[in-house]
């Protein structure tokens, strides 16, 4: 069996959340400076709270 290092991307909660933050940005398709900010802060809605805690528990970290 070969284990991932700790550093690993695959083993990094935050990637994960990161990775469904840009699908959902891109599909905004926003196209001038400013608009970007506006769309992260429509987007970050998307995020529940047990979501985020489930990114922790499928990267191996244990629920408190």
């Amino acid at each position: 069996m070969k284990f991932l290092p700790l550093c690993s991307r695959d083993s990094n909660p935050i990637e994960m959340e990161f990775a469904k933050f840009k699908a959902l940005l891109r599909s905004k398709a926003v196209r001038t400076i400013l608009a970007p900010q506006d769309a992260a802060g429509s987007v970050l809605d998307a995020f529940s709270r047990d979501e985020c805690a489930n990114f922790f528990t499928a990267a191996g970290y244990e629920s408190e």
